[in-house]
């Protein structure tokens, strides 16, 4: 402990005034300890003096006053208050002279108080930074004199050393840089002036749009100001769309109406059967002729082996596009299978159904089903049950046959369809059929007098949803049907197999309603076929129904052929007849 404790430095024996805690810079010195307080005092005081001296007599130079300015000394220590607002007011004219005259700049000395002073309140806010009501050390009045007047002598102050944005200091930097531009253009100017060269604007190689100097790619950003649409702007706007829409609906109410009074605007029905006139050069051909016009061809302009001919060493191929009658060919039936296969098959979809079931039973997804008791197999299912008390038992099960029995009924009745859904259905399949194409049977009949035959013509074709005519007359009769393939296929097998054309019924016929008022058929010995004239496809039907009709002359029949453009069935018909005996 002692030779630890005798390397440590006492601590001092007559502290400073005004700092009780630290030792001045003196005291390790050798032989401060002899120098008392009050010669420190003293020392300090003249340095200060000394160098206000100097400082005033600086100012007194630059000034053009006197070269020496004497301070004038205190005649006692009772007025320090006085000397150093003297003091203050000559440092404070010094510098606003040397500020308006701008000369070399230099750090002044500031004025020093004396221990004593220092020890005191001061008056300008001097006030120390410690707890203690200590005043400021006189070392440290420079940096407080520099702290005031540095912004007056042109120091910046100091930026944080984080990074700002840009658009803080971006108007500064562009007016500086701009500042320095402009000064360098006018020294430029002034040279070019002197030499005697032409300015940059008359040179033929010079560019306005291109700025030179050091901040020419930097660019000031202008603000856009907010712009404000006019009251009732988009307003006038939806009410001139909303006119536009009613005028248009107008003209369309118009020209539907123009339409079923038939009446045809600005049409020339001359017009309507002109041709028009051929082309110049036809369209497959522009890319050949240069000139537009087939007069290339004579003088030998083809554009055939210059570099922008559409002809090529590369080969097109086209598109290959399916024939329209392919979607008239019926789709292919599946592979027939023995019985067998059949048994297998299902065999084997009953047993993917089953592992499917008990998967899910497994899981917990579905309850698992009760046991399908029968009077067959009760003993076994039921066990001691049924041997306790059959009779309960045997009521049970009954109980589940009917059930089940229920069951199979209700789900069977459920699938059965209405009959609207049937006729729905039927018209379905109907118009599935004659969307593959329209096709057309023509039959002349030597004679139909029979009711039932007329009956069984023009009902069948009803249900098959086939369009025609029937025409009675003395000659012959002639029956057109038009209907998918499907009702076609039907009609022919009824007109050509099913029909008896041998059988003759006495009286009755067909009635306004198309029900026929039929007696006994009896068998003649007269001849009477049915033969098939033609049969094919057609683009589009040309009746819209099914009608029966009676023409007394061939003329009368023709007009109403004509009406539907089918005219030259009867001529068919009529060829076909039988021969001339």
């Amino acid at each position: 402990m002692s030779s630890h404790s005798s390397l440590k430095r006492p601590p001092p024996q007559d502290p400073i005034p005004g700092s009780p805690t630290k030792k001045p810079r003196g005291m390790d010195a050798p032989g401060s300890s002899a120098m008392s307080a009050q010669d420190q005092k003293k020392r300090m005081v003249e340095e200060a003096r000394a160098r206000a001296a100097a400082l005033a007599a600086s100012l007194g130079n630059r000034a053009g006053g006197p070269a020496t300015t004497k301070i004038p000394q205190p005649a006692s220590a009772s007025a320090p208050m006085d000397r150093m607002a003297a003091l203050r007011a000559r440092v404070a004219a010094a510098v606003g002279n040397a500020t308006s005259t701008a000369p070399p700049k230099q750090a002044p000395t500031p004025p020093v108080a004396t221990p004593k002073e220092s020890t005191e309140a001061p008056q300008d806010g001097g006030r120390g930074r410690g707890g203690l009501d200590i005043g400021i050390h006189p070392a440290l009045l420079a940096d407080s004199v520099e702290t005031s007047t540095g912004v007056s002598r042109g120091r910046q102050a100091m930026r944080p050393k984080f990074a700002t944005t840009m658009a803080n200091q971006k108007a500064d930097v562009i007016t500086k840089q701009s500042i320095t531009i402009k000064h360098k253009d006018l020294r430029t100017a002034g040279a070019i002036k002197s030499t005697g060269e032409s300015l940059p604007s008359k040179n033929p190689y010079f560019d306005p749009s291109i700025n030179s100097g050091a901040g020419a790619h930097q660019k000031a950003r202008v603000s856009k100001g907010l712009v404000f649409n006019q009251k009732g702007k988009y307003i006038e706007q939806a009410n001139a769309l909303r006119k536009q829409a009613q005028l248009e609906e107008l003209k369309a109410r118009i020209a539907a109406a123009a339409r079923r009074a038939g009446i045809e605007e600005d049409i020339d029905t001359d017009k309507m059967f002109l041709r028009d006139k051929p082309p110049d050069v036809e369209w497959w051909d522009q890319g050949l002729c240069s000139n537009g016009t087939y007069d290339d061809v004579n003088s030998n302009s083809l554009k055939i082996d210059s570099q922008d001919s559409i002809i090529t060493v590369y080969v097109q191929h086209p598109i290959l596009l399916d024939p329209p009658m392919e979607k008239h060919i019926p789709p292919a039936k599946a592979l027939p299978l023995t019985k067998k296969e059949q048994k297998k098959t299902r065999l084997q979809t009953r047993m993917a159904k089953l592992k499917e079931s008990q998967a899910k039973v497994r899981l917990g997804l579905e309850p698992p089903e009760p046991p399908k008791v029968t009077l067959k197999n009760m003993m076994r299912v039921m066990g001691d049950e049924a041997v306790k008390d059959p009779t309960a038992v045997e009521a049970k099960v009954n109980k589940q046959v009917a059930e089940r029995l229920e069951k199979h009924l209700t789900a069977n009745a459920e699938r059965k369809l209405t009959k609207e859904q049937k006729l729905d259905k039927l018209h379905n399949n109907q118009e599935q059929d004659l969307a593959k194409g329209v096709h057309c049977l023509v039959f002349r009949v030597e004679r139909l007098t029979n009711p039932s035959h007329q009956f069984k013509i023009w009902k069948n074709a009803e249900q098959l949803a086939l369009t025609g005519i029937c025409i009675n007359n003395p000659k012959f009769n002639l029956v057109v049907v038009e209907g998918g393939e499907w009702a076609i296929n039907k009609y022919k097998k009824l007109m050509l197999q099913r029909i008896k054309w041998d059988e003759n019924g006495v009286g009755g016929g067909v009635d306004a309603e198309g029900d026929s008022i039929v007696s006994e058929a009896t068998p003649t010995t007269e001849s009477n076929t049915c033969t098939l004239v033609w049969e094919g496809d057609l683009k589009l039907k040309a009746f819209k129904r099914f009608t029966t009709n009676k023409c007394e002359s061939e003329s009368e029949a023709r007009r109403l052929l004509e009406r539907n453009k089918v005219e030259n069935y009867w001529t068919l018909a009529k060829a076909k007849g039988p021969p001339q005996s």
